[in-house]
């Protein structure tokens, strides 16, 4: 990796990076703020289909950060455009909230139940079985299957929750049919937000907390790929991998001076 451009634009993780546990992570605010005033493009990303970026921008903006809502990219959004480019006006049956609902919304999709082109099934707070088992009968009946994102569990005050992931394995063990997962650790969402602010991948730096998701897609989206030790993965755990991020810092704190 010596022989990589300078970065001029930068992609972040949100969970784990910036905020943890409904904090901010220390330095965080402030890398935040250096970017905004270095003129350079950024992305924050997150594989939670929960939320519109409004949402998120007030939840951030809560937390002492200023982001604005168009520098926030979401599984949803990336999920409704690779939708709109396949099957530009089509139709989906959805299991998720604002987040994906809005987002496909917005690129032109109409949502039914009756002989949707796709179910796309995304993050949400209550699974509805009477909901899951219309989705394995419109897959059954023909309807491609597309999920947000591949995580099994996602993080709550009590502790682990189902996610997108664990829902999609019951659909897919009912219907026999695999669903193609857009957020990461599928490069997809990478390309997708790197088209999003006229980025190219040699000069571009994506930074994560986990070694299964933020690092891989990183890596195979071709950027350079910066760990940082404030969420999910350990300095430790980067040895069982056989990839590994191009650096290891402690926290955002640490790249301030190179922006």
């Amino acid at each position: 990796m010596l022989d990589r451009k300078p970065v001029q634009s930068w992609l972040t993780d949100m969970d784990g990076v910036l905020v943890h546990e409904g904090q901010p992570v220390p330095g965080a605010p402030e890398f935040v703020n250096r970017l905004r005033s270095s003129g350079k493009p950024f992305l924050v990303l997150t594989n939670n289909s929960i939320y519109t970026p409004r949402d998120l921008q007030a939840r951030l903006t809560r937390m002492g950060f200023e982001v604005p809502e168009e520098a926030i990219w979401t599984a949803a959004l990336a999920t409704a455009q690779f939708l709109a480019d396949q099957r530009p006006g089509g139709t989906a049956y959805v299991i998720g909230e604002a987040g994906l609902t809005t987002a496909l919304h917005a690129v032109g999709y109409v949502l039914t139940d009756f002989a949707p082109d796709y179910v796309v099934l995304g993050e949400t707070r209550t699974y509805s079985f009477e909901a899951i088992t219309k989705a394995v009968r419109l897959i059954n009946d023909g309807a491609r299957f597309i999920c947000t994102n591949p995580d099994v569990t996602g993080p709550s005050v009590e502790g682990a929750l189902p996610a997108a992931g664990s829902v999609a394995a019951m659909i897919s063990k009912a219907t026999g049919v695999e669903p193609y997962f857009v957020g990461k650790p599928n490069p997809m969402m990478m390309r997708s937000a790197l088209n999003t602010i006229n980025a190219h991948s040699e000069s571009t730096a994506m930074i994560g907390d986990r070694m299964d998701t933020d690092i891989l897609c990183g890596l195979e989206a071709g950027l350079e790929t910066i760990l940082v030790l404030t969420g999910i993965s350990t300095r430790a755990e980067t040895e069982r991998y056989p990839y590994r991020p191009s650096r290891i810092v402690d926290s955002v704190l640490d790249l301030i001076d190179e922006i």
